[in-house]
Formats: C-alpha cells, structure tokens, sequence
C-alpha cells in the first residue's frame, strides 16, 4: 500500500465520522487560534506603545523625582535655571503634574480620563499639538486659566464626535473651557494617549492640591547631546537629593528597552497558556483514536490476513491523525486571523498585527502533535495480532 491508498483510506475514514471528527479536531482548533489572538495581542500592545514612545523623538529625558530629603525639592525655576545654564544642550522644558482618575463632564455625560497639567513647552517637547482650536499659553499660565484641551477619546464619547470648542466641561467639579483637541494618535482609543485632558500647570496645582512637580519632561538639542544632558543632570539633582534612588533621569531607549523585555515576557506567557490548549487537544486526539483502533480492529485483522504489513498499518493510522491537526491548525488559522480581525481590530484593543511567522509555528506545531500523540494509537493498530484480530466482535 502506498502513501495515496493511506490517504484515500484515512479521508474515508474521517468523512465516515463527521462529527466525531470535527471533535477530535475542536481542541487543536482552538489551541491554534488561541496562540495566534495572544501572540497578536501581545505585539499589538507593543506596537502601540513602542510607536507612542518612539513618536516623542530620540532627544527627549525624562525627570521623575521618588523621593525626599532634608533639605528642599528641585522646582520648576531651578530646572529653568540648568536649562539657561545649559543652553548648547537644553532645548526646552516642559513640567507636568499628573492625575490618572480624573472626571470630566459635559452635560449628562461624564467619563473617567487622565490629566496633565503643564506648560506650552510641552508642545514641542512631546511633539504634541492640536488638530483644532488652540493650544495652552503663557497667558493662560500667568493668570491661572481654566481652559483645557481634550483628546479624541473624550471628545468621541461625552461630546459624540461633536465640535466641543468653546463650550464649557466639569473637571473634578470644577467648570473649564474646551479651547483645543488634540491630533489623534492611538485612533481614539480609550485609556490611550487620545484618552487626556491637558490644563495648565498652575491651575492643575490647585486642582489636584499639589504644588510639588515631580515629573520633568527635558528636549534635549539633538540626539547627540542627549547623554551629556542626562550625566548633567545626574550631578544637578544630586545636589537636591542626598543619593540618586529619590530621583530618576531615563531617555527613550531606556524605556523601549525595558518595554521590549516586559512585552517578551508576555508573549511568551499567553503563548505557552495557549499551547497548552494544543497539548489538549493532542490528548483527545489519542483517546479518538484509541477508540478508532478499537472499533476497527477486525478490519486491521483483515488487512493483516491478506499481506497488510505492519508498516502499511502505522502509516495509515498516523496519516490519519496528521489529517485530523492539520484540518484542524488550518482552521485554527482561520479562526485566529478572524479573532486579529474582527476582535482586537474591530473594537480597536489594539493595532492589528499579523504574524506570518508565528501562524506556520502554531500550524506546524499542530501536526506534531498529531504525529506524537497519533503514534501509539498507530503503534498499537500496527502490533495488533492477525488471528486476535479476526476473532473480535
């Protein structure tokens, strides 16, 4: 018997137990689709924030102060003072105080979003500007206005996609007006970078009762003087700070890279939980054809009767379990790249990715396991004694 007979036979064998067999295949289809979505879902999640974090420039350093000491915070004029000191290095400073669970409300609508408060500086230090309206000034932070600007998020959701300049929003209770919206950069997804109010830094003290800033965001001239900046820096705020654990100076590839191990960690996570879904589905392919060997068994003690060998058996049996994973990964396949499609991309989780390397892995994983758990049902098939055989009822 040669490899097509084997074929024909397992496809007989496979299209004489429909249901049964789409069972078998359900936990590979399942395994294989699950690894896809998460493998997806991972490199979508880095994408999005390595192309925010990316989209900042390469010549931008961050400030975050941790702690305290004896003597006095660094304040915002002391960083003006570095920074004029520092001219050839520094290009602008923008400070910010953050608020993460801030409410905003416009009519009956509200909604939970975050807040900065900050200076005009941050226009250009976080290459953040406004698709209508205006931005923040310095008028605005000399007198204390109660202006913001929004980003599409919360336009799309308390303003339903409507024109909100001019009109007036509740910030924590307290009125502002809408002056500018922010250009779109996540497409408006919520908690993304669209999902922010921005205030000036004056008014965001009072709002969020702290005058301490502890976060600075520093431009650095160009990308070369960005290392020089940061060991300035360092030795500046050592003069603050009695060691360097109460503060923090970090550039963008800092933080690409320590995103790029936590996201690793990730994928690999959500994908060894989806492949133990495969390893599943491997176990109930054996039982099935356990059960397939058993019910045939007067069949196997007939082929062997006239001049079957023992190796004619096994092939049969693990084409036959090679047919079963690979129906089943290629559907698995498809039920995966549907999920990209019309899950993470059509209620926009996150960027859609595909990942063709990834898709042949979860495929060619899925015929392994047919070939590892489909050999000693194969095995036992092929062993099977001709006289014992015929003899079953």
């Amino acid at each position: 018997m040669n490899f097509i007979q084997a074929y024909r036979m397992a496809l007989k064998s496979i299209a004489g137990n429909k249901v049964r067999a789409f069972l078998t295949m359900l936990g590979v289809i399942i395994g294989v689709g699950a690894v896809i979505a998460a493998v997806a879902f991972a490199q979508g999640s880095t994408k999005s924030i390595t192309d925010s974090v990316q989209g900042l420039g390469t010549n931008l350093v961050q400030i975050m102060i941790t702690g305290r000491n004896n003597n006095r915070d660094v304040t915002y004029e002391d960083i003006k003072a570095f920074a004029e000191s520092n001219s050839d290095d520094v290009a602008a400073i923008a400070p910010q105080i953050n608020g993460n669970s801030i409410t905003i409300k416009y009519g009956i609508k509200n909604r939970s979003t975050s807040l900065i408060g900050t200076t005009p500086e941050y226009e250009s230090v976080k290459n953040s500007h406004v698709q209508s309206g205006r931005y923040i000034t310095d008028f605005d932070i000399d007198y204390k206005q109660k202006v913001a600007m929004i980003g599409t998020a919360v336009v799309n959701d308390i303003f339903e996609g409507g024109d909100p300049i001019g009109k007036s929003v509740k910030i924590n209770g307290q009125v502002f007006k809408v002056v500018g919206v922010l250009e779109e950069k996540s497409g408006g997804q919520d908690q993304s970078d669209d999902d922010v109010a921005i205030i000036p830094i004056t008014v965001a003290q009072r709002l969020m009762k702290n005058a301490t800033i502890r976060n600075f965001a520093i431009e650095a001239t160009t990308p070369d003087a960005v290392d020089g900046l940061m060991e300035k820096l360092n030795t500046f705020l050592l003069k603050f700070y009695k060691d360097t654990t109460s503060f923090r100076v970090f550039n963008q590839a800092q933080i690409l890279s320590t995103l790029s191990t936590v996201t690793g960690t990730m994928m690999l996570v959500l994908g060894g939980i989806a492949t133990i879904s495969l390893v599943v589905g491997g176990i109930g392919i054996m039982n099935i054809m356990l059960v397939s060997v058993t019910e045939r068994t007067r069949e196997i003690g007939i082929r062997k009767a006239i001049g079957a060998k023992k190796r004619n058996i096994l092939i049969q049996f693990l084409i036959e379990a090679l047919m079963v994973t690979g129906m089943g990964g290629l559907m698995g396949v498809a039920l995966g790249v549907s999920i990209i499609k019309f899950v993470l991309g059509g209620l926009k989780i996150v960027p859609v990715v595909y990942s063709i390397p990834w898709m042949l892995l979860a495929f060619g994983v899925s015929l392994l396991v047919g070939v590892v758990f489909g050999m000693f049902p194969a095995y036992k098939a092929a062993n099977l004694n001709p006289i014992e055989a015929l003899r079953y009822e």
